[in-house]
């Protein structure tokens, strides 16, 4: 059945969402489901690294539930989609005029297939806490998301370094009649942590925009 089944590739098909340029643009972004994770402190900890395990588990069950026959109504077979978070800080962070990682919050999240239903949800749920239990299971709700107007661009070099390219998309939006709607920003990681030079990291800052009328 594997065989017969065309494979949606994000990195081919949705390019315009996961591969922009280096360089500020604007996009609007339509409703999509996602699995999501809140959580605060400092991603470098463990409680970061367990939710984002706790979140690849499910996706890769999803991908996976062909297997078990007779898969859900709309199944495709696709190449599972990158890790994503919106980044802010808490009350006391903003207070701060530097940068203090154990204060940020997070809402982790990874896009899911068209074919994902609250029902299916609750029962892939059910069945990986079984398997690969993970105490942030519980945590991790089924949203669909639509951020509407936004900017964004492909930073390229390690997170530390992200802050010359929000200087560029602050110019872009002084210059093009664009205002943030928020602090928050997201961030979509193209490329593995584990195997990238920290140089050669790619990853597609976005903010949510809205005109200056």
């Amino acid at each position: 059945m594997e065989d017969s089944l065309k494979k949606y590739e994000w990195r081919k098909q949705d390019k315009d969402l996961y591969l922009p340029k280096s360089k500020p643009s604007i996009i609007k972004v339509e409703s999509m489901k996602y699995l999501t994770l809140v959580g605060a402190g400092n991603p470098n900890c463990e409680p970061f690294k367990t939710a984002v395990e706790a979140l690849y588990s499910l996706s890769y069950a999803i991908k996976m539930i062909h297997k078990k026959g007779n898969p859900p109504e709309g199944y495709f077979d696709y190449v599972v989609f990158p890790l994503e978070g919106v980044w802010d800080l808490d009350e006391e962070g903003r207070k701060l005029n530097y940068l203090e990682k154990d204060h940020l919050v997070y809402k982790l999240m990874i896009r899911q297939p068209d074919f994902l239903t609250e029902a299916l949800f609750l029962s892939i749920v059910d069945d990986v806490k079984k398997k690969k239990p993970n105490p942030m299971h519980n945590k991790i709700k089924f949203e669909e998301i639509e951020e509407g107007l936004c900017l964004q661009m492909l930073h390229i070099g390690s997170y530390d370094e992200e802050e010359r390219s929000f200087t560029q998309m602050a110019k872009y939006c002084e210059e093009n009649g664009f205002t943030r709607v928020d602090k928050r920003h997201r961030e979509i990681y193209i490329s593995d942590l584990r195997k990238t030079d920290p140089a050669k990291l790619k990853t597609v800052l976005r903010i949510q925009v809205k005109t200056d009328e």
